[in-house]
C-alpha cells in the first residue's frame, strides 16, 4: 500500500526551530522500558529514498514476524522533501514520511528499526528518538557509521562489541553482526533498553551486517521510488 505524505501542521521551517523542538521533546525520551523481548511478536524496519531532482522522498515499512524474519505486511509513502538537508536534523526531513508509512500498515508494528541514531546523536535526539516519542512505539537505530562519536573496535566474533562514546558517557555501541565484518552503530530510540536493542539486532542479522529489517525496508523504498510519479 501507498499512501500520499501530508506535511503535520506545524511542522518545522527553520532550522532554529527545529532544535527547540528537539530540546523540548528530548525530555519524554523512555529510558527504563526494557522492550519486547528478542524474536517475539513483530518488527518493522523503516527507510527512506530521495530524488533530489524532483524534492521527493520516499518512505518504507515493512514488518517481519520477529520469531522467523518473514514479511507479514509492508507499505510505502511518497511526497515532498519538508525539510533541508541539515547534519543533526535529519528527523525533519525523513519524519512526515517514515510516520505515514506506519500509518498506513495494516497491523501494529511492533518494535521499530530505523537506519540511524537515537541517542547517539549531539543533540541526544536523533531520528529513532524522535519517531519513539512521537508514535509511542518502541524504537531502536542502527547505524551504518557512529556520526561524531569515538568507539574501540570491537573483537573480531560476531557479537562482539563496544562503547559508543560521547565524552566518557556511554551513547551506544558498536556491534559485530557478522564475524570479521565492519561493526554497525546501535542506540536506543525510545522505551529499549541498549542490551536489548543489541538483542534485537543480533538477532536480525543472522546472515548479513545489517538487519533484516533495514534491507527490507531499503530495498523496498528504493523501488517504490523508481515507480513513483509524484
Amino acid at each position: 500500500m501507498t499512501t500520499t505524505v501530508r506535511i503535520p501542521a506545524g511542522w518545522p521551517a527553520t532550522e532554529e526551530r527545529a532544535r527547540a523542538v528537539q530540546d523540548e521533546l528530548r525530555g519524554r525520551v523512555v529510558l527504563d522500558e526494557p522492550g519486547p523481548p528478542p524474536g517475539t511478536g513483530r518488527v518493522t524496519g523503516v527507510d527512506v529514498a530521495y530524488d533530489d531532482e524532483r524534492d521527493v522522498v520516499v518512505a518504507a515499512a515493512v514488518v517481519l514476524d520477529a520469531a522467523t524474519l518473514d514479511v507479514v505486511a509492508e507499505s510505502t509513502a511518497v511526497g515532498q522533501v519538508s525539510f533541508p538537508y541539515v547534519p543533526g536534523l535529519l528527523a525533519f526531513r525523513e519524519l512526515p514520511a517514515v510516520m505515514a508509512a506506519l500509518e498506513a500498515l495494516p497491523c501494529a508494528p511492533g518494535l521499530v528499526v530505523c537506519d540511524g541514531y537515537g541517542l547517539a546523536h549531539p543533540r541526544r535526539f536523533g531520528l529513532a528518538s524522535h519517531l519513539g516519542v512521537l508514535t509511542g512505539f518502541p524504537t531502536i537505530g542502527v547505524a551504518k557509521n557512529p556520526f561524531t562519536f569515538a568507539h574501540e573496535e570491537p573483537g573480531a566474533p560476531r557479537g562482539s562489541s563496544s562503547p559508543l562514546l560521547a565524552g566518557e558517557g556511554e551513547v551506544g555501541r558498536a556491534l559485530r553482526t557478522q564475524a570479521g565484518i565492519k561493526p554497525v552503530f546501535v542506540s536506543v530510540g525510545h522505551r529499549v533498553t541498549l542490551e536489548n536493542a543489541c538483542a534485537h539486532t543480533l538477532h536480525l542479522a543472522p546472515r548479513f551486517r545489517l538487519p533484516e529489517t533495514t534491507r527490507h525496508a531499503d530495498a523496498l523504498c528504493r523501488r517504490a521510488l523508481k515507480t513513483t510519479t509524484a
